[in-house]
């Protein structure tokens, strides 16, 4: 349970006459109550109150769990055969009809918005959580950065398994799933996104799909991935080669690392979000490869691998110590070759340091 940040949510509560928030989002609700779970279909959910009890509601099942994380106030739960959204308003109005509910516009069905609206048809629910929130995840904490240090860590034990496991004829899901499985055997329960493990024309599309396609001799192959550990989580890219690359792939390559070498020197407080992102793309754009960097610079991380701040062009944010972020340049030319070199890294006073520490001068695995 956060509870240095639930008591400055409250603070911006307080200041917008809000009497409660609705927290829907799986990774939020984690942020603030230290309970991770993942509903599919079903209800979860955390009411922040400013003046009452705040609650976890979540499907029975889950309610034990719950009851076991950190967070130290009410949970309750439904059963499968029950309403969710009755017993939610039951809930809520025992206290009395909140006059203002924020809710997290971006996360929020229209159903489950309109079954909200119909318990509370007096209420105001105009108020939108999602910038507050942004801003309470976007400094984090010594404990936090340690967490994603650690996380990178695991990323790193990730990409060296990746590696040994490439051989001539190797399929990319197999490498893949030589990756997880280690991880699992110790003791990783998750990954923070979907393995990406691509070779050849396939690392060509930046969230292509791993499949039959096998390593050959004098391709690339582009590992991106991440795991969750201690809630937080790790986001590394690494492109290699098997076997002697070509002259063309080594100079895509080259560029790709000096444009992530010099966004990474450029990190510091002070520097804008839209200023990182031109640094990599101007010197991508000066080698003539500006129309196949065809993504935003970074993106936040934390308790869920995507956060705000978003690094890209026009992005007006000053850097400040604490935030934490990625940097990932990549090329992309469509039929023939795409390299990606990504760390994720905190703000210091003077610099940054990155959560990942493989090498990023090209590998060649013989």
């Amino acid at each position: 349970m956060n509870q240095e940040k639930i008591t400055e949510l409250k603070k911006w509560m307080a200041s917008e006459q809000i009497d409660l928030a609705y927290i829907s989002d799986p990774g939020h609700i984690a942020y603030f109550s230290g309970y991770k779970s993942d509903p599919h279909e079903r209800v979860l959910a955390l009411f922040i109150s400013l003046n009452n009890d705040s609650f976890l509601f979540t499907p029975a099942l889950e309610v034990e769990d719950a009851e076991n994380s950190s967070w130290t106030e009410p949970v309750y739960g439904y059963l499968d055969s029950e309403d969710p959204w009755e017993k939610i308003a039951q809930l809520i109005k025992k206290n009395g009809i909140p006059a203002k509910i924020a809710t997290e516009k971006e996360a929020l069905s229209v159903a489950r918005f309109e079954r909200l609206n119909h318990a509370f048809p007096s209420s105001d629910f105009s108020a939108s959580i999602t910038p507050i929130i942004e801003k309470l995840q976007l400094l984090k904490t010594p404990d936090e950065v340690t967490k994603l240090m650690e996380a990178g860590d695991w990323a790193d034990v990730a990409l060296e398994i990746g590696f040994k496991a490439i051989t001539e004829g190797a399929k990319e899901q197999e490498i893949l799933a030589e990756i997880e499985y280690q991880l699992k055997r110790q003791g990783i329960r998750s990954m923070s996104f979907d393995t990406l493990v691509l070779t050849g024309k396939n690392a060509a599309s930046p969230h292509g799909n791993p499949g039959s396609t096998a390593v050959a001799k004098h391709e690339l192959v582009l590992f991106d991935l991440g795991v969750v550990h201690n809630g937080y989580c790790s986001d590394v890219t690494r492109t290699v080669a098997y076997k002697e690359p070509t002259d063309f792939q080594k100079e895509i390559y080259s560029i790709v690392l000096e444009a992530q070498l010099k966004a990474m020197d450029a990190v510091k407080p002070g520097i804008t979000a839209g200023e990182l992102d031109e640094v990599a793309r101007g010197v991508i754009s000066s080698y003539g490869y500006g129309e196949y960097f065809n993504h935003r610079l970074g993106h936040g991380i934390g308790t869920t691998v995507h956060e705000y701040p978003s690094l890209v062009t026009g992005n007006d944010l000053v850097i400040e110590e604490g935030m934490c972020f990625s940097i990932e340049p990549g090329i992309y030319i469509p039929g023939k070759v795409g390299v990606r070199i990504e760390d994720c890294l905190h703000v210091t006073k003077t610099g940054c340091e990155a959560f990942t520490k493989t090498t990023k001068e090209l590998q060649i695995i013989e």
